[in-house]
């Protein structure tokens, strides 16, 4: 795993074998933060969330590009456990890396974010629901930004606060924006 930029550019951290992850692809990860810079300036007090983390590859070049906070939640004992590794190599105390599901953070999270991005498992079954919990438990700021990676064979075009579509080989990004209505409040 390589961070693409930022002031950890070039690191490399070795993913142990037995990790059931899919990282994020090197080439899709930095076409995805090219269109991100469009969109965020990450060194401007950015607060981020990380779902189905993995192996905090996107965590960590958030970080690397000067997130303010980063909010990593992954499931999984060892990936739990990798991100904080590579967290405490780098020294940085702008990562949080939370142990725990990630439906029931979203139900119960009360922090409002400017950039969610989520990686969950292109099998699992509640995938399509994620951007409508995203905004039901409202975790946006306004004109916050979501994206969500999955498989081919799902499109959210039709979603109400979808923006755009990109693709790199196998590799979807879905991208979300919170909208504001007329009196200033995020809707769906």
């Amino acid at each position: 795993m390589r961070v693409i930029s930022g002031i950890y550019k070039r690191r490399r951290f070795d993913v142990p074998h037995t990790f059931k992850a899919r990282p994020t692809t090197d080439f899709a990860k930095e076409n995805l933060f090219n269109v991100l810079s469009n969109y965020l300036d990450f060194e401007d007090n950015v607060t981020a969330l990380d779902l189905f983390a993995g192996t905090g590859s996107i965590s960590i070049e958030l970080v690397s590009r000067g997130c303010d906070r980063v909010i990593s939640v992954e499931k999984d004992p060892q990936h739990f456990a990798f991100i904080c590794k590579i967290m405490k190599e780098v020294k940085t105390d702008k990562c949080f890396p939370i142990k725990g599901d990630v439906f029931r953070y979203i139900e119960r999270c009360s922090e409002e974010f400017d950039f969610i991005f989520a990686d969950p498992p292109y099998a699992l079954k509640e995938l399509s629901s994620i951007p409508d919990k995203i905004f039901e438990h409202k975790l946006l700021k306004p004109e916050g930004l979501f994206v969500l990676e999955h498989g081919k064979d799902l499109s959210f075009e039709s979603h109400p606060n979808f923006i755009e579509h990109r693709h790199y080989g196998s590799v979807n990004f879905s991208f979300f924006r919170a909208k504001e209505q007329a009196d200033g409040q995020p809707t769906l």
